[in-house]
């Protein structure tokens, strides 16, 4: 499925194929010039596409009067129902980006038509565009993309397992189940509980307490517990260290930085509990995880 690429490689920018069939397409896009690269492109009807900007800048360029940029660890989602829609995308030097494309088809039978607001069957006429940014977690499936070394024979399997990991993560954040936290029906309860998400990751380490960060976004404190666990899975704090290990395990990717820097980055004063918590969580010591690199 040729869906998102009408180029394969110029002398300016690497466009990596990693994955096509079945109506789901993997690439892998990079600027390395000191140049802008322009690439070609297409939303196609009735396929969904997500762009990940991991570095750099691109701007999207749908004609003569409308361009829209994606800055550093965003993301943007596209479902246009309606026509297929050309455009050229211009990534800035030092830019790499992730793009992907699935079919409604193949989405539908990965969730409930009830889980997803663009699959239930009143809306699925209806375009729809997203913007966020790109977490922790998604930036290290995003970042394995480029760093893998396997035969061509086992590629296929693993860039498959990759899409099914980069929606699952994507979708992670989805709303709750408002049956079960009946005030998440008002959208500005939800809008107050996302800040308080952000607040907490900008001010990630010195963390405020709940008390507090339940004022800063406008919440009480049950508002705040009872809907964060809900929208995102988890505890505040729990979720907060998630993002931190996280971060971890991208600063461990570089090689450049020894597991105490890891440790003092990322907001520990005690490298040792660092330790304990990244082998929790990921089932290897710091060292051994840089060992297996």
């Amino acid at each position: 499925m040729k869906a998102t690429l009408l180029e394969k490689n110029t002398q300016e920018g690497i466009i990596r194929e990693l994955y096509d069939r079945d109506e789901i397409a993997l690439a892998a896009v990079e600027n390395k010039g000191d140049e802008a690269f322009s690439c070609p492109a297409e939303l196609k009807k009735n396929l969904i596409h997500f762009y990940f900007c991991m570095e750099g800048s691109a701007l999207f360029e749908f004609g003569p009067h409308y361009s829209r940029e994606i800055q550093k660890k965003r993301n943007y989602f596209f479902y246009n129902p309606e026509s297929d829609l050309p455009f050229r995308i211009n990534l800035a030097p030092d830019t790499r980006m992730v793009f992907l494309t699935i079919s409604l088809k193949n989405l539908h039978e990965l969730f409930l038509h009830d889980t997803l607001p663009f699959l239930k069957p009143e809306t699925i006429n209806r375009k729809f565009y997203d913007e966020r940014e790109i977490p922790a977690s998604l930036m290290v499936v995003l970042n394995q993309l480029s760093t893998v070394n396997l035969s061509e024979a086992a590629e296929k399997l693993y860039y498959q397992g990759k899409v099914l990991e980069l929606l699952s993560l994507y979708f992670s954040e989805r709303k709750a189940d408002t049956e079960s936290c009946p005030f998440l029906n008002d959208e500005e309860t939800v809008r107050k509980i996302k800040r308080a998400k952000e607040l907490l990751l900008k001010n990630s380490e010195s963390p405020p307490r709940l008390k507090e960060l339940a004022k800063m976004a406008g919440l009480n404190e049950y508002q705040l517990k009872v809907g964060f666990k809900q929208i995102y899975g988890n505890t505040v704090f729990g979720f907060l260290l998630d993002h931190k290990l996280d971060n971890a395990q991208l600063l461990l990717d570089t090689a450049k930085f020894k597991v105490n820097e890891v440790a003092y980055q990322i907001g520990y004063t005690n490298p040792s509990h660092f330790i304990a918590a990244f082998k929790k969580k990921y089932g290897v010591t710091p060292k051994k995880y840089l060992m297996s690199k």
